[in-house]
């Protein structure tokens, strides 16, 4: 496009997406909810980090999204039943002052209010989310006798001053509610409750000034300490977990507000891939509100992507899907987003009575318990049966009501069922990465569709050692992170070893070399020639290698590449976790050991291809050979090609498979660190996981034996239509011409529902006309504007049994229920169909029979 209509362009934009400022509101908060403008409010809210995901600017005007991705988002996010964003404020990613591309809050935070959503700030500055250190800027540590997180005058005014710049930006702006923006509440600090005893009086006193530091910078809106017990007044002290139910607020004066719900968990390289079911965040969630909850937010609503070095942990994988509503490519997860959707729809029909009355509990039994919310004109019940095997059947009110185990029922009127969480009337959508090469994956470029045809690879090899002429020389071993300061991945370690013959290290040419490594990835060079790695792992990063090495008479030469995976983000005094090799380094043979520790070493920091700006394909470098003979399967070497993006506008992400570990760029931009060799455990997943009993981040978990994460987010943002540049840096060893790009299809639609399911949502209209209201139906709705059913793949009314996909009749089924739901459903954009035997007939009397349904859009 060119220069000069960019901006009458954006003009145009901005007048068809943006909504003007909204007036000033006064938010507060009593014992029962947040308040605004004097109106108590349940709040439902999630978790979008902006640096996770993309501004994107396109223009599909097809869509009904102006902007995307993170509009996009936000706007999934509020057909999910959202009332509020959230996010963390990331201090690394700002300093120097930088507020651009994935990094401009401001703009984000303005596209939430262009929803007509609210935003909860969570500024910290100490983030947590499995970010690179905590989201702390590694230059932090060098600050002369700082101490972090704790009552320390050198890290307090760095925190000040951070939090001072965020808040002064976004009043800049007008973003705080008292302003007219969308900010209703901000966070200071970050989970400090769950280490401040380690600081002693300290950690408390530090912890008092934080609150009274964050009040003082009158934003005009409250501020909460998440997981901080004793918050000081005025600050609301919330729950993070996987229920929180439980929670008390530690004054009588503040609402019960929950700003983490884990809605799966993270992924680690090396880690099997872990999710949570739907039946169970929902429960967790109506469990919330029925305890007196009027405050929730998902951790994560939309995961999203760790691109470049962002990853904390270490080990944390490139992908932060979390198992969110709103998967890591920005499509809804169904039927977890259907469901939860409809969970928050039946919580706002309750709102009236929630925010009028105090909750009234009573016993219904063993492991079961309604709580009512009466005022004068309104009620609203809740009905839980927290039994985790047992179905349960209730009087209430004098009506029976029967409770799958591990659920609530929500009754807005006090009578009627709108929802229960266990019952999913949402449908499902399965859908895969598909490869766009070939089958036979043959070297050459015909292997390749033509829209992804290569122009060959070109090669550079980064040579082993020490070639930079900044390298520093010292005795002894260095710590990794004070040597390079996170300014790359990358610390090599060189030193060398005179052999004359009779050293008793020597078994002939033989010696067995020890290092002990605080991680994270160990690779070990002789005379420029690899001679064993090892890596550490999530659980523990420490290296303890051992190999045998030959040594030759004279000068030989021992090289150490020593490998961050990120940095430490959590726990007590995490900013002082090491790195590197820190010995002892030994050579040991019959008839005795040479230490090498205290030795010289010679130190680089980083590669010669990141000095180079390899990654960077507008600069050009004699480095580069283009031939068709490139190595594969060697370390220490850095890929390049050109390719035609896939066409269309479908997610797209590339296949590692065939590679080692390193890090990628498209375009110049890193979509982040791959490791698809890195393997979960053969042991500890299951076929289906009971979403029945407490939920943990190991309850769940699939892809056992098999890579934690084999396929990258390329952002569609990250592409420019004709010629692109994918360069690789190769780690470990692979063949670049067996990657292939993917792109994300929906292969089916389907739903499951049964007799004893409740109506759908919105067919609730009033208390009084609820004795109307129709009996279940199932719905199904194609994933994407424009699309229509176009194939009824399976349909069985009766007992029919398997999962989407894997769908079969039962003994007793209906012969009319194919040629029903082809009539109903095939050729419309959606469709309702009810359970009655008008539809079906009666294939079995005295048994509860299901609608399954399977079916193709296009």
């Amino acid at each position: 496009m060119a220069a000069g209509t960019a901006t009458p362009l954006l003009l145009l934009l901005s007048v068809l997406c943006f909504v003007g400022a909204s007036r000033a509101a006064n938010v507060t908060y009593d014992h029962r909810a947040v308040v605004i403008d004097g109106v108590r409010r349940v709040v439902v809210s999630g978790s979008i980090h902006y640096p996770r995901s993309t501004p994107d600017l396109t223009l599909p005007w097809r869509r009904r999204w102006c902007l995307q991705m993170w509009p996009g988002l936000i706007q999934k996010a509020k057909d999910g039943g959202l009332d509020v964003i959230e996010t963390y404020v990331f201090w690394d990613i700002h300093e120097p002052y930088d507020f651009e591309g994935r990094k401009d809050l401001v703009r984000f935070v303005k596209a939430v209010a262009n929803a007509g959503l609210y935003v909860h700030l969570r500024i910290g500055p100490y983030v947590c989310a499995e970010w690179n250190y905590g989201g702390f800027p590694v230059w932090l540590h060098f600050v002369p006798g700082i101490k972090f997180r704790t009552d320390n005058a050198a890290f307090k005014a760095e925190m000040q001053r951070f939090t001072e710049k965020v808040v002064d930006t976004m009043k800049g702006a007008g973003l705080y509610a008292s302003q007219g923006g969308p900010i209703i509440l901000s966070q200071i600090e970050n989970e400090y409750g769950n280490v401040d005893s380690s600081y002693g009086a300290a950690g408390k006193a530090y912890m008092r000034w934080a609150a009274g530091m964050a009040v003082s910078l009158d934003t005009g809106v409250p501020w909460v300490m998440c997981q901080q017990s004793d918050a000081p007044d005025p600050l609301i002290n919330t729950c993070n977990g996987f229920y929180c139910d439980q929670f008390t607020p530690n004054s009588k004066s503040k609402p019960k507000m929950w700003t983490e719900n884990w809605s799966g968990w993270f992924l680690s390289f090396g880690g099997a891939v872990p999710y949570r079911p739907t039946e169970d965040l929902a429960f967790a969630v109506a469990r919330f509100y029925q305890r007196g909850g009027t405050f929730q937010n998902y951790y994560m609503y939309h995961g999203g992507t760790n691109f470049g070095r962002s990853t904390g942990g270490p080990f944390i994988a490139t992908s932060y899907d979390y198992d969110a509503p709103i998967d890591e490519y920005g499509m809804v997860r169904q039927p977890k987003w259907g469901h939860l959707r409809d969970v928050h729809k039946a919580i706002k029909l309750c709102e009236p009575a929630l925010v009028a009355a105090e909750p009234s509990y009573s016993s219904l039994g063993q492991n079961t318990e309604a709580t009512v919310y009466q005022a004068p004109s309104v009620c609203a019940a809740f009905l839980a049966n927290i039994d985790a095997q047992s179905d349960k059947t209730v009087k209430f009110n004098g009506n029976m009501y029967k409770l799958p185990a591990w659920s609530v029922s929500i009754l807005p009127d006090c009578k009627n069922v709108v929802l229960n969480t266990a019952q999913i009337n949402s449908q499902v959508t399965t859908s895969e990465m598909r490869s766009l090469r070939s089958s036979t994956q043959d070297s050459d470029d015909s292997s390749i569709t033509p829209e992804l045809a290569t122009a060959g690879w070109s090669y550079a090899i980064e040579p082993v050692g020490i070639t930079k002429e900044n390298a520093l020389t010292r005795p002894g071993l260095m710590e990794q992170i004070n040597t390079t300061a996170d300014a790359s991945d990358f610390l090599w370690y060189s030193t060398s070893i005179i052999v004359k013959g009779d050293e008793p290290y020597l078994n002939g040419s033989q010696s067995n070399l020890l290092i002990n490594s605080l991680g994270h990835v160990l690779q070990v060079y002789i005379n420029g020639k690899l001679a064993g790695s090892a890596k550490g792992s999530a659980s523990s990063s420490l290296i303890s290698l051992q190999t045998p090495v030959t040594l030759v008479p004279g000068k030989n030469k021992l090289d150490l590449l020593s490998t961050t995976v990120g940095l430490a983000n959590y726990g007590a005094f995490f900013d002082l976790v090491g790195a590197g090799v820190t010995g002892p380094v030994k050579l040991s043979g019959p008839n005795g050991a040479l230490d090498l520790s205290s030795t010289d070493w010679t130190y680089q920091i980083g590669l010669r291809g990141e000095d180079l700006h390899l990654y960077n394909p507008s600069e050009v470098s004699p480095e580069w050979v283009s031939d068709k003979a490139y190595p594969t399967n060697q370390p220490l070497i850095w890929y390049k090609t050109k390719f035609t993006a896939p066409a269309g506008d479908d997610p797209v992400a590339i296949d590692f498979t065939g590679m080692g570990k390193g890090e990628a760029w498209v375009n110049g931009q890193s979509i982040g660190r791959y490791w698809p060799t890195n393997l979960a455990p053969q042991s500890g997943c299951v076929n289906s996981c009971n979403y029945r009993g407490s939920y943990s981040s190991n309850k769940c978990l699939k892809k056992c034996g098999q890579p934690s994460q084999t396929l990258y987010h390329v952002p569609r943002s990250f592409l420019q239509p004709g010629s692109n540049d994918l360069v690789l840096f190769e780690q470990f060893g692979g063949d670049p011409r067996l990657i292939s790009f993917t792109t994300r299809q929906t292969n089916s639609i389907c739903a499951h529902i049964s007799e004893m399911h409740p109506a759908q949502i919105d067919s609730w209209i009033t208390p009084q006309q609820n004795a109307q209201r129709p009996g279940p139906s199932l719905r199904l709705e194609c994933p994407r504007e424009g699309q229509v059913i176009s194939n009824i793949k399976f349909a069985s009314f009766g007992t029919p049994s398997g999962t989407c996909g894997n769908y079969n009749h039962g003994e007793c089924s209906s012969s009319q229920a194919l040629a029903v739901v082809q009539e109903a459903c095939v050729g419309m954009s959606n469709c309702s169909v009810s359970l009655s035997s008008k539809n079906f007939g009666n294939p079995c009397s005295g048994v509860t029979k299901s609608l399954v349904v399977e079916a193709a859009c296009s």
